[in-house]
């Protein structure tokens, strides 16, 4: 006899720190309001020459989570560690099943924070001797440091795992979470994807872009979605979206139309939904060519009435591995203002210029 199907995953909370401020209530009257995030930059602080960027206001790590454990914290870990505890500190929020030892933790990123990675390299050169470093900054040059942090700070005892795979990790992500619960080893995932502002940041992509698109403002924040099994959720926390299906490709050049394309209609396809369901589609922004594709692709797949329903992702700046997180956060805001959304369709998109490309089906559940 074969093995039952796995029941499919649903998200029954998220929450956000983003250029709208702290908490999943501040990113949605955001959206509401329609404003815009775009702020000066202190060039002097950040050692940018850009006067342009989507910072989370006023956020100073040790004003927002206090000084007991902070001295050496970097930003990307204070984003990170703050939106979780964002999520972990609403109403309906429960210890005993949202931490603990069946509680796992994903954590998307680009490279953790290059600022740290940079800075700790700089003074081990910089040095009389290679070892002159401040020993208390090394774990934040470790790439996984802000999931550990997430994990100490809220007793998340599971499976704890960092993926690093640029725009396209918040969708890789959410897969992997699909997958921790759909094998057993966990029975909640928080499943978070955070993206720092800095200097070390701003010059990797400036020299990384190239002329394509050399003056979009870059973004920051952290996006935290909670992923539980259908049916075991508690009342206080209802479905808000099942994941339907997660889709994954790599391509680059010419073929990334072709290969786009055939990723969102094998998700659909493993959905067992049609593209006229689709309510909402909501593609990654990425900076200039890519992000055109990514339109003209779900706009062909999807119809226009679907790509206009949800703010786009870039409202907030490019916020690069956070996008596919902060994406889903502003298709579930969006539905819920919006009776129609009910038991609708929405379709997801990340394009990376590394040739990474991701596509999640989510079908959303009314209240």
């Amino acid at each position: 006899m074969s093995a039952p199907a796995p029941a499919r995953a649903v998200i029954t909370g998220w929450s956000a720190v983003s250029p709208y401020g702290i908490g999943a209530e501040a990113f949605t009257e955001g959206l509401r309001d329609r404003r815009t995030t775009v702020a000066p930059v202190d060039t002097e602080r950040w050692g940018v020459p850009t006067t342009r960027a989507h910072l989370v206001p006023g956020f100073e790590t040790r004003e927002v989570l206090g000084k007991k454990g902070t001295r050496s914290m970097d930003r990307v870990t204070g984003l990170a560690v703050a939106a979780v505890g964002s999520l972990l500190g609403q109403p309906g929020s429960a210890e005993e099943s949202e931490t603990g030892e069946r509680a796992a933790l994903v954590l998307a990123t680009t490279t953790g924070s290059a600022a740290s990675m940079m800075d700790f390299t700089r003074s081990s050169l910089e040095g009389e001797r290679p070892y002159d470093v401040d020993p208390a900054v090394m774990p934040n040059a470790v790439m996984n440091c802000a999931a550990g942090q997430c994990a100490i700070w809220y007793g998340i005892k599971g499976p704890n795992t960092t993926l690093a795979g640029g725009r396209a990790a918040g969708l890789l992500s959410l897969n992997y979470a699909t997958r921790l619960l759909s094998s057993g080893r966990a029975d909640t995932v928080l499943c978070a994807a955070a993206e720092e502002y800095s200097a070390a940041r701003y010059w990797l992509e400036r020299h990384s872009r190239g002329a394509e698109a050399p003056g979009v403002p870059l973004g920051e924040g952290a996006a935290v979605l909670l992923v539980q099994p259908a049916g075991s959720h508690r009342p206080e926390r209802p479905p808000l979206a099942e994941v339907l299906a997660v889709r994954s490709r790599v391509a680059t050049g010419a073929r990334v139309r072709d290969v786009l394309a055939d990723c969102v209609r094998d998700a659909l396809a493993a959905a067992g939904t049609d593209p006229a369901e689709v309510w909402a589609a909501a593609p990654g922004d990425a900076p200039g060519r890519l992000g055109h594709l990514e339109h003209e692709v779900l706009e062909q797949i999807c119809g226009t009435e679907a790509l206009g329903r949800v703010p786009a992702v870039a409202r907030i700046g490019d916020v690069s591995a956070a996008s596919g997180s902060f994406q889903i956060a502003m298709v579930l805001a969006t539905a819920a203002d919006d009776p129609a959304a009910a038991g609708r369709v929405a379709v997801i998109t990340s394009a990376d210029r590394d040739g990474s490309l991701a596509c999640a089906v989510l079908r959303l559940v009314g209240r």
